[in-house]
Parts: C-alpha cells; sequence; structure tokens
C-alpha cells in the first residue's frame, strides 16, 4: 500500500528530484508553529538535524524537531514557546533546553557536537523553503561534521551520519568535513567506511590523510 497522502507533506527549494520528499504532516506543523512563536520574539533559530537533511533532499524523519538557536537566547525560547503552548522541559544536559507539542520533541540546541551556536554559524546556514516556509536550514556540511563529533565509544550508531553522507554527498564539501572531524578515530573510520561504499573516493582520502 502506497502512502497516504493526506499525511505527508513536499519540501520546497532544496529538494533533488530523486530522493524520497514525503513527511510526517505532524512535524511539519508543529514545526511552522514554533518557527512563528519565535521569529514573534525576534529569536533566530536555524532548522537542524533531520529535517534540515530532509529539506535538503534527503529521506524523511519520524523523529524530533531540532532547531539551533544561541545560549543567550534559550531563557527567552523557552518563556515563549511555554506562552504560545509549548510544554517547557529543563534536560539535565547543558547544551539545550526541550519543548513538547502533546509527544513531539523539539530540541532547541546551543552547543551540537564540534560547534557552539552563534550569529556566524546562523549566517553561513542556507535560507530554504521548507513547508511553505522560508527558514534557515543547516549546511549538509556542519550536518554531518555534527553527527561524526558525536560519536562516541558508548554511543557508536554510524546510521545517522552514513544516510546524510549518501543522501547529500553532491552538497558536501569533504575536504571541509575531513579537517574539521580528522582528529576523531570514529571519524577516520567513518571515512573508510564512505570509500569502501564508493560514496567518496578512496585514493581522494588517502591524499587528505596523508
Amino acid at each position: 500500500m502506497g502512502p497516504d497522502k493526506s499525511q505527508v507533506s513536499v519540501a520546497g527549494v532544496g529538494v533533488r528530484p530523486h530522493m524520497p520528499a514525503l513527511q510526517d504532516e505532524r512535524l511539519l506543523t508543529t514545526l511552522k508553529a514554533v518557527a512563528a512563536a519565535l521569529r514573534g520574539a525576534e529569536v533566530p533559530f536555524a532548522l537542524a538535524g533531520g529535517l534540515a537533511a530532509w529539506a535538503r533532499g534527503g529521506p524523511p524523519t519520524e523523529k524530533d524537531i531540532d532547531l539551533l538557536i544561541r545560549e543567550q537566547d534559550a531563557a527567552r525560547a523557552h518563556e515563549v514557546l511555554e506562552a504560545a503552548g509549548f510544554r517547557p522541559e529543563v534536560p539535565p544536559e547543558d547544551w539545550l533546553i526541550k519543548v513538547f507539542d502533546d509527544d513531539i520533541l523539539i530540541d532547541l540546541i546551543f552547543r551540537p557536537s564540534g560547534f557552539v551556536v552563534d550569529d556566524e554559524l546562523l549566517a553561513r546556514c542556507d535560507e530554504l523553503q521548507v513547508h511553505a516556509l522560508h527558514m534557515r536550514v543547516m549546511r549538509a556540511d556542519d550536518l554531518l561534521t555534527s553527527k561524526l563529533l558525536s560519536l562516541t565509544e558508548h554511543h557508536l550508531d554510524y546510521a545517522p551520519a552514513l544516510e546524510v553522507a549518501r543522501a547529500l554527498r553532491e552538497q558536501i564539501e569533504w575536504d571541509d568535513v575531513w579537517a574539521q572531524t580528522k582528529s576523531s578515530p570514529f571519524a577516520r573510520a567513518f571515512f573508510s567506511l564512505l570509500a569502501e561504499l564508493e560514496i567518496i573516493d578512496g585514493s581522494r582520502l588517502l591524499r587528505a590523510a596523508g
């Protein structure tokens, strides 16, 4: 049975024609409400995570909504979204805050792995159309870099990074990602995997490593 077209939507600018473009309408409706509330309060933000990859032409996601905000805006964002009807939560982690729309989780992240969210990071995000809204969307390079730098011995799941690398490889500046992540043994192993899978040119990787 094919997908229920009433439950999906299509991204706008940035979708590659041969990639899936179907997305859960509930996530997009929540994203629209969050974006409207933050814009109304003049809190700058950018779309990150699985929805950012999807907006760039990657596969749909069934996970939560990730947004980048500056740390100095965290308390204000919490207040604004609570006033807009979202349920706030202060997690034990010191690099994000959370709000909920029923069972949909929205992570508001100010220190993603490898980055600090500041005006410079937000400025280099691309302005794309997502569900009929124009918003900043995290660059494919930064998405992959953050995923690779989040890998540890206790959290070693290559699937999300591999999904981004395969779907968005034409948008990724591989030399830049390598330069940002090569200090991580898990990232170096991932690049070897990409070469074995012929997602990147193995000879180019050897030159970069040398």
